[in-house]
């Protein structure tokens, strides 16, 4: 096992802050480990929404949760959203009794009654699989090609853990997609998912998916926000500002874990993965993922013009206007783009992050970042006061 000391404390101090927290993320991430670290699964205060006799304790929920006190764990709370408007009452008294820690394999956003029936009440504390800096620099290759899935990661032989993910993608078409009450059928978002796969690190454009699958665009478009809901996909947004250049206003899409993404692309092995011809855009992918884990900020976007330039990634945080581009390369040197995006976005510093182990300037403003220093320094080793001499 990995410890996670950060998410652990991040998960304390929001039950310090509010009646009731919504620890979610993917299915397999860590969030039951985690919970078990605050209540203990044989305590009468944790409920688990798959286990049986949970279920059965919880047949009248308002006398089964009103008598306890400090704080309850209600796991895989997504089978019961009935529950919600309980959890309501039961935070609203005064003085309060109990905190109430739900963990969920869906956003917010799709389980609409946490947002409307909670209102004031909940924070969303999200939790993904192991951060590079939780695996382990040295580990690097490894964690980018079988993902952040602690059973994918941690699994003892590479046939093990592909069938792992194998095994965790069926369940959750065939098993976790009809729980959320939807009813596309099992073949038809493995298909879209798939294609989603080989277009990694593009713009988003509904037609293609939707005259390959035979459906209307609205369709494929709720397929996707399925698939973002349950933290499968990230749709990263574009920055547009009022500009004399035309920008590209559509999302790009990236599969938020690698290992997942290798194994529906057919990818097998390191080896496979270097000459794969998504190598580049599974990088891409997985360098922005591990960079928002490592310095969380307020908003993310990436930014492109229809004359060319591009930045990867474009970040707001504590007021700061920042920029990321992502290179695989052994040494990295300044672009045209670069030096536009620093201009035209008002950039206070651009980051080029890269595989190397050496920081370095390239400009005034632009300096060159190994992926390993992100992954431990965060927003320090991103985006540093003083300049790199």
């Amino acid at each position: 096992m990995i410890d996670r000391p950060e998410p652990l404390a991040h998960l304390r101090r929001a039950l310090r802050r509010q009646r009731v927290v919504a620890l979610v993320g993917p299915r397999q991430s860590g969030k039951t480990t985690l919970a078990r670290q605050i209540v203990r699964r044989a305590s009468l205060n944790y409920f688990d929404l798959e286990d049986p006799i949970s279920i059965t304790r919880l047949d009248e929920p308002m006398t089964a949760l009103s008598g306890l006190r400090g704080i309850v764990v209600i796991d895989e709370v997504q089978r019961r959203p009935e529950l919600f408007p309980v959890l309501r009452v039961l935070a609203d008294r005064r003085p309060l009794p109990a905190r109430f820690l739900v963990l969920g394999s869906a956003s917010p956003h799709l389980l609409r009654q946490t947002s409307e029936t909670l209102a004031g009440r909940l924070e969303t504390v999200l939790l993904s699989g192991f951060s590079l800096g939780e695996a382990g620099a040295a580990r690097c290759d490894t964690h980018w090609r079988r993902g952040g899935y602690p059973p994918s990661f941690l699994a003892r032989s590479e046939e093990e853990s592909l069938s792992w993910r194998r095994q965790f993608i069926q369940t959750f078409l065939e098993r976790d997609v009809p729980q959320m009450g939807v009813t596309i059928p099992a073949t038809t978002l493995l298909r879209f998912w798939t294609m989603m796969a080989h277009g990694h690190g593009t713009v988003w454009n509904a037609a293609d998916p939707a005259r390959s699958l035979g459906v209307s665009e609205p369709t494929v478009r709720r397929y996707l926000d399925l698939l973002s809901g349950a933290f499968m996909v990230r749709q990263l947004a574009p920055w547009h500002e009022n500009l004399k250049k035309r920008q590209v206003k559509a999302p790009k899409l990236y599969l938020r874990d690698s290992g997942l993404l290798h194994q529906l692309l057919g990818i097998r092995s390191h080896k496979d993965l270097l000459s794969h011809p998504k190598s580049g855009a599974s990088w891409e992918g997985y360098v922005i993922e591990e960079v928002l884990k490592a310095i969380a900020p307020d908003q993310s976007y990436f930014w492109a013009t229809h004359q060319g330039a591009e930045l990867d990634l474009f970040l707001l945080k504590d007021g700061r206007r920042l920029g990321i581009e992502i290179k695989r390369a052994d040494a990295p040197t300044i672009t045209p783009s670069m030096r536009i995006a620093l201009q035209d976005l008002r950039l206070e510093h651009l980051s080029v992050v890269y595989p190397g182990a050496t920081s370095y300037r390239l400009a005034d403003r632009i300096t060159v970042v190994p992926l390993a220093s992100v992954a431990k320094g965060g927003t320090a080793a991103l985006f540093p006061r003083s300049k790199i001499r």
